[in-house]
């Protein structure tokens, strides 16, 4: 005889067990197909930024989440993809495969290999986005990192953990700047300095690929491809490959990190990036802000540039350096993107295409340029001939502008000025060029204690680059002295005065 409350109690039961979260919630389908964003429904577990697979093997990540669709912006070419084409959640966030094996190598944001040599050697599966380090893991930037441009090294030191800035309009030498900075890490591994060697990740965003084949022609020339890497997403390449070109260069630095070495990351640049966001989130149909951008765009680069980090002992004492570059128009760097990454970063390297024009090179803005970390980022002997420059430059300025409005001067501001005029001449840097530490303080205490003050200005530049052929070659014991790093005292200032006044008796 059937009991009809043990029916109900078996009914009651069979309900409160049943899986209302059928697995084709884990599946969906695609909708629409625009411009590389895919629309797709079913999805409804799904977590912003995973990533996720379509049948054709291509994979994408989910960037919007609605109600009852799913955006997401495919990695690959998503001319195939047509609607009702099945898509997979993996549960798994983007990462990209990291390893020893990307040093010398040029990558595509996925970690693939854009340089045609074999594929990369399996390693640690890196997240692209990653919560920065926390303030309690942190420590004070206080340890250089030379850029082996004089201007640079002696007025804006740039230190390891710290993110400076490279702004200015379109061909003033910004990638120049940057390209020198890896080309210097070569020379500082032969100085044989204490400090760790740096890893360089040069990441480039929308360039051009004749101009990212430049830069891994010149470091292959300089034999600073084998500590670098290389990810490139060109012009003509998809928004999401230059959306995701930064974070993936977040991603190796970060994994070099963990093992306690120092890693410089370039972002070549910003504002293409910002360019390439505001493309998807137009198309995902985000409600666009000022100059039509999306309302989390300081959010995009600040959780970027956030990564930049110099950890304390107990967390492996490693550093990632940012030096992200910004293109103006017209030199205005109140524009949106440039005051958000501005308010980012520990300074910025301001390059003015008047100085540009007249000859000056690299075209640095003195005045405005700054770095916030100053001189904790120096080594003793460069702070002690450094201070004296800034001050006469400083000086310099305010007497070249009192001395449009009157005619006649006295003898001390007549020296003044050109000594200031000498000081920039010597600041001037070859493309290509950089120096070790002790070149650029020699040339450095040189100009601020009047070696350069009889010189033509026309000269200086020759002056300069004899005077380190001869001190190499008669003074080795001094360079040596000043690659130590410690404060000129006054037995080093009597061998730079040695040293200056033998060479001013040859000099021609």
């Amino acid at each position: 005889m059937i009991n009809e409350k043990n029916i109900i109690e078996q009914l009651e039961k069979n309900l409160m067990d049943w899986n209302t979260n059928p697995k084709t919630q884990n599946v969906g389908y695609v909708e629409k197909n625009t411009d590389g964003v895919i629309v797709a429904s079913g999805l409804s577990l799904v977590t912003m930024g995973e990533r996720v697979e379509f049948e054709n093997g291509l994979s994408g990540v989910v960037l919007n989440l609605d109600e009852d669709y799913v955006s997401i912006i495919l990695l690959g070419d998503g001319s195939q993809i047509k609607q009702g084409d099945k898509v997979t959640r993996t549960g798994e966030m983007l990462s990209i495969n990291v390893s020893e094996d990307l040093l010398g190598r040029v990558v595509d944001p996925r970690g693939e290999p854009l340089d045609g040599k074999a594929k990369i050697k399996k390693g640690k599966l890196m997240p692209l986005e990653k919560i920065a380090a926390g303030v309690v893991e942190r420590e004070p930037v206080d340890t250089p990192l030379k850029t082996g441009i004089k201007a640079i090294d002696a007025m804006f030191p740039i230190g390891r953990g710290q993110r400076e800035l490279i702004i200015g309009d379109r061909g003033l030498g910004k990638t120049a700047i940057v390209v020198d900075t890896i080309i210097n890490q070569g020379n500082f591994r032969k100085s044989g300095s204490k400090l760790r060697p740096v890893v360089c990740i040069y990441v480039a965003i929308g360039q051009k690929r004749s101009t990212i084949a430049q830069v891994v022609g010149r470091l292959n020339e300089s034999d600073a491809i084998d500590y670098s890497i290389i990810v490139a997403a060109s012009s003509s390449d998809p928004a999401a490959s230059q959306y995701l070109a930064p974070y993936a260069g977040a991603a190796i630095a970060e994994y070099f990190l963990e093992k306690g070495q120092d890693v410089l990351v370039i972002y070549d640049d910003l504002s293409k990036h910002a360019w390439a966001y505001r493309q998807i989130s137009l198309v995902l149909k985000r409600p666009a802000g000022r100059e039509a951008y999306p309302g989390d765009i300081f959010y995009l680069h600040s959780r970027l540039l956030e990564r930049a980090v110099r950890l304390n002992s107990k967390n492996g004492g490693g550093s990632i350096t940012a030096l992200p570059i910004i293109e103006t128009q017209a030199n205005d760097i109140s524009a949106y993107i440039p005051t958000n990454v501005i308010s980012i970063t520990d300074g910025q390297i301001f390059l003015q295409s008047d100085l540009f024009n007249s000859g000056f090179r690299p075209a640095i803005n003195v005045g405005t340029s700054v770095s916030r970390v100053g001189g904790a980022a120096q080594t003793g002997a460069m702070k002690s001939v450094s201070g004296k420059m800034k001050l006469e430059l400083a000086q310099y300025a305010e007497l070249a502008a009192f001395s449009q409005f009157g005619s006649d001067l006295d003898a001390a501001t007549s020296q003044a000025l050109e000594r200031g005029k000498r000081t920039y001449e010597m600041l001037k840097q070859p493309q290509y060029s950089p120096l070790t530490e002790a070149y650029e303080i020699l040339s450095i205490w040189a100009v601020t204690n009047g070696f350069l003050d009889d010189i033509k200005i026309d000269d200086i530049g020759r002056f300069e680059q004899e005077l380190h052929k001869f001190v190499k070659r008669s003074h080795e014991k001094l360079i040596t002295t000043l690659s130590n790093g410690e404060k000129v005292n006054e037995s080093t200032t009597k061998e730079l005065e040695k040293a200056l006044t033998a060479f001013k008796k040859v000099f021609k």
